[in-house]
């Protein structure tokens, strides 16, 4: 099958991909800890706003009262975080999620994190992985506005040569812009293309907080009516037990399954064959063993372990370029 398995990643797959911290210990924050991670309860009571609030309700309120200059401030303390982290040497989650994907599959991200980024620069060489796309930015991703090319944040376009502008992190306010800027409307565009072709949807740690309700609405008029996808298979990969219930405009009927851990899910379990694995068990009835990506290994045997699964995909683009 070549249809693309799209999957989302919210805060909650950060903080599940790195539960001790980057390499240096700095923790992967939600939205309801990040003040605290930022150390930022002190300058946020000086301003007569409660510091014990979320991330979100405390920058929704500075928005509303268009405090420019104490946004900037809170903007500047957020990217100079997030931009110093670094991935440990060992494989982590999000190593084994890209390995496990394919390039007609996409990652769709919320976070600002540098970590995903890091971990496919560090896996491109080994096999052909699935595209991403930053949906609120991230401070490792640069672009050109000209060429309407992306990469990495200190890299240069391929086309013309020159250094990419940083591309921009989109702040939790109540009303979100999503088609203001070019680069998230692009990306917003690759999702919602991929989500109308998608076989198979998968929401990792992302809780659809109240400030992303433009971003349901969208990710829903992609998707369509649930009875319109009456094949299709919906997987959530979080802690929330009633995660269902706040994405039932995405489940056909039993379509839809929860796991509170990623080596639960098909990708961990059929890497590079999520969707085919899934359609045969499924809807062919075809009992099958899982075949799971070992997790505890270094990089040498795991990237000679995915080469079982890049060698036949490489012989099966060459005959169909033959042919």
């Amino acid at each position: 099958m070549f249809r693309p398995h799209v999957v989302i990643l919210g805060a909650g797959a950060s903080r599940a991909a790195f539960p001790s911290g980057d390499a240096n210990g700095k923790i992967l924050p939600l939205m309801a800890d990040l003040v605290d991670a930022l150390d930022l309860k002190t300058l946020i009571a000086e301003w007569n706003i409660n510091p014990d609030q979320g991330f979100e309700d405390i920058f929704s309120e500075l928005y509303e009262r268009r405090e420019t200059g104490k946004i900037e401030i809170l903007e500047d303390a957020v990217e100079a975080y997030f931009r110093d982290m670094r991935l440990p040497e060992k494989p982590t989650i999000y190593d084994h999620l890209l390995l496990s994907l394919r390039e007609q599959d996409l990652v769709a991200s919320f976070n600002w994190d540098p970590l995903l980024v890091q971990a496919y620069r560090r896996n491109g060489a080994v096999a052909k992985l699935p595209r991403l796309a930053f949906l609120h930015g991230n401070v490792a991703t640069g672009y050109c506005a000209q060429d309407r090319v992306k990469g990495y944040a200190l890299g240069c376009c391929s086309r013309c040569g020159r250094p990419f502008q940083r591309a921009p992190l989109l702040y939790p306010i109540g009303k979100k812009d999503y088609a203001s800027h070019q680069f998230i409307a692009s990306e917003w565009s690759e999702l919602e293309q991929n989500l109308k072709h998608a076989f198979m949807f998968t929401i990792f740690g992302y809780s659809a907080p109240k400030t992303d309700a433009e971003a349901i609405v969208a990710m829903s008029k992609a998707w369509g009516r649930p009875e319109e996808r009456n094949l299709e298979q919906t997987a959530f990969i979080t802690l929330d037990s009633n995660i269902g219930k706040r994405w039932r405009s995405f489940i056909h009927s039993h379509h839809y399954e929860v796991q509170s851990d990623f080596y639960d899910s098909w990708i961990a379990n059929h890497p590079r064959r999520s969707v085919e694995a899934c359609w045969n068990q499924i809807m062919e009835l075809k009992f099958l063993h899982d075949n799971p990506i070992p997790r505890h290994t270094e990089f040498p045997e795991l990237w000679a372990w995915i080469t079982r699964f890049t060698a036949p995909e490489l012989e099966a683009e060459k005959s169909r370029a033959r042919h």
